[in-house]
């Protein structure tokens, strides 16, 4: 690399950017039962099943592969520092956009697995509270020699979003034929985080959610709201998932509620999580 990551915030060299493309990682850990057991009781589900040998219930691989850095190595959102295996994005507000799974073969607990994950692509975009940019990264879960999942990860950053500002999108979601209720509380929160090793201030820093990234409480974990989903995708279809892909809409804050929704589309499920007013804050498509 030519160049310094000394990019100003508003001025975004996509070309210095990209040379992040490519850059990879690799690590290893065994899908220990043990942690899956406390993954249960964080949703309030039945732990007994979660023994070694059982199949890792969807997006549960999301426990493993973690990264423990030492706080000094941290940026100021909670993150590891800009710079290392992600660009030095010059924009405040990290969040875990979406993603797309395929599940190609079931994978034990208890397995000793290997995860590859790469710098796909970087886009850099304009929208209505000004720059984002888009990072993907591909996620492969290695079984011995087999792909078990393939995971493409969408991270965007963007500038804080002003006071009372509403989504440019409003997806128009068909009935639902199932319908439960969820609502994270913060002892959810604190164990969800400390279960992924997720740093992020939003998710227990009610001042730095307030006067930094600007959200008015504590912001419920987007892959959270994804699992829940897959979970309910799994249960409601009575067999492994095959594809699985979710974006976030709308953040959903500690003390609002949601709704979590169902709806056949021919063979697949169209999934969403609902605000009091309706609107979406996460959707989601199953394909089995």
């Amino acid at each position: 690399m030519t160049q310094t990551s000394s990019v100003q915030v508003g001025d975004i060299d996509l070309e210095f950017l990209r040379t992040w493309i490519g850059k990879e990682v690799i690590s290893d850990d065994v899908l220990s039962s043990r942690h899956a057991r406390l993954m249960a009781a964080t949703l309030s589900l039945q732990q007994e099943s979660l023994v070694d040998g059982a199949a890792l219930p969807p997006l549960w691989h999301w426990l493993y592969f973690l990264e423990g850095l030492p706080a000094s190595e941290l940026g100021r959102d909670g993150h590891p520092a800009r710079g290392g295996f992600l660009p030095p994005v010059p924009l405040a507000n990290r969040m875990w956009a979406g993603g797309s799974l395929e599940f190609h073969t079931p994978v034990a607990l208890g397995s000793n697995v290997r995860k590859r994950s790469y710098v796909s692509s970087i886009e850099h975009k304009r929208g209505r509270s000004g720059d984002l940019v888009f990072v993907t990264v591909r996620h492969e879960l290695l079984d011995g020699d087999k792909v078990a999942i393939t995971e493409d990860h969408d991270i965007v950053y963007k500038q804080p979003t002003p006071p009372g500002a509403t989504s440019s999108t409003a997806p128009v979601m068909p009935a639902p034929s199932h319908s439960e209720s969820f609502e994270a509380n913060s002892t959810m929160l604190f164990r969800y985080s400390a279960l992924t090793f997720n740093g992020h201030r939003i998710h227990y820093d009610q001042d730095y959610c307030r006067e930094v990234e600007g959200y008015a409480n504590l912001v419920v974990h987007g892959p959270l709201q994804a699992t829940v989903l897959a979970g309910l995708a799994a249960r409601l279809g009575q067999r492994p998932l095959k594809r699985f892909r979710y974006r976030g809409m709308r953040p959903n804050l500690l003390g609002t509620p949601l709704l979590v929704n169902a709806a056949p589309d021919g063979d697949a499920l169209i999934l969403w999580t609902a605000l009091p007013d309706g609107s979406v804050s996460m959707q989601a498509e199953a394909a089995f």
